[in-house]
């Protein structure tokens, strides 16, 4: 039994050992956000999809396109707009012809979501009908067309961009689909010595090559990892406490029952834990803090609780209930980690 933990904690600071490769390759050609990454990393670890808002211009597409080369996995773009179709996600069937027999037939052309890192951009540009065509896929991992299903090759990540909702021609996403998220994470401006830095690089021809650094195997296997990472019940019980209190339905948190119209549901519990997870494994530990769960709480909760109008009003927003919501709830659970 020794010998197998012994084994295990090899196995896994080999593996955490490529994950800090990982980073300084994506280090490379992405400067600063170093918060986004470990988020977006975390994300993939826990085997999940991230929602990413944030203004044009702050290197989105090329962060990911950057993961996908560091880990030499297929990726694909994926430019939502008003006119883009379900079939221009999923594929369509063609009509081909058997030169041998002259028989003809249908044959199922598979569409960009056929790749394991997918960049849905600008995702709330394309109505429902349309952002609706990934939910299969995020969930259950296949598709469906014509009533036949496909799989999809593991690992597979959606990162899908949005702009900011008050920004015109967009289409909120749904809750429902909002949920099918991980992660919701905000990528802010960089700082004035990162912009420096990204004018300086950005505008020379020097150009960073990416080397893959870890496989879609091991990545798999970091998955695998990923679900027997213990948690106490003490955190267990923690994270079905704020979840809970997070439904002013059923709490008795005062601040929640004022500004909170939906509370969320227990897919968040798992995201927290999973999550969590994935950041205690990151780090070489094999074990889940409390801080691991605060960590990922904003990221966790952020499109799963809905204030109400008058929140919106007096400019509360998720992230405030989510705060109070911690700063509450952690004082049951002080030196619980």
């Amino acid at each position: 039994m020794n010998r197998d933990l012994a084994d295990l904690d090899l196995e896994v600071k080999a593996l955490t050992g490529k994950l800090d490769d990982l980073k300084k390759e994506i280090g490379k050609v992405i400067i600063g956000q170093e918060e986004t990454v470990e988020q977006l990393l975390i994300t993939f670890l826990a085997g999940g999809h991230a929602l990413l808002e944030g203004v044009p211009g702050l290197a989105k597409t090329l962060m990911i396109r950057t993961l996908a080369q560091a880990i030499a996995l297929k990726f694909k773009r994926i430019q939502f707009t008003p006119d883009l179709m379900p079939s221009d996600i999923i594929g369509t069937e063609i009509l081909e012809e058997d030169h041998t027999t002259g028989k003809k037939f249908f044959q199922f052309n598979k569409g960009p979501i056929f790749a394991n890192i997918i960049l849905a951009d600008e995702i709330n540009r394309t109505p429902p009908k349309t952002q609706a065509a990934l939910l299969e896929a995020m969930q259950e991992f296949e598709v469906t067309y014509s009533g036949k299903t496909y799989e999809l090759e593991r690992p597979f990540f959606i990162l899908a961009t949005q702009n900011p909702i008050e920004q015109s021609g967009t289409f909120p996403l749904p809750e429902a689909q909002q949920d099918r998220f991980l992660f919701y994470i905000k990528i802010g401006y960089p700082n004035e010595t990162e912009e420096k830095d990204i004018l300086k690089n950005t505008t020379s021809s020097k150009r960073e090559k990416i080397n893959p650094v870890i496989t879609g195997s091991e990545i798999l296997r970091l998955q695998e990892l990923v679900r027997e990472v213990p948690i106490s019940d003490d955190l267990v019980s923690y994270v079905n406490t704020v979840i809970r209190a997070t439904r002013p339905e059923t709490t008795d948190n005062e601040y929640v029952k004022e500004w909170v119209n939906w509370g969320a549901g227990p897919r968040a519990g798992q995201a927290m834990i999973l999550t969590a997870k994935a950041r205690a494994l990151m780090k070489g530990r094999l074990a889940v803090t409390l801080e691991d769960l605060k960590h990922g709480a904003f990221p966790v909760l952020r499109h799963r609780i809905i204030v109400n109008f008058k929140a919106e009003a007096e400019g509360i927003i998720s992230d405030d209930v989510t705060k109070e919501l911690l700063k509450i709830n952690t004082v049951a659970t002080k030196g619980g980690n």
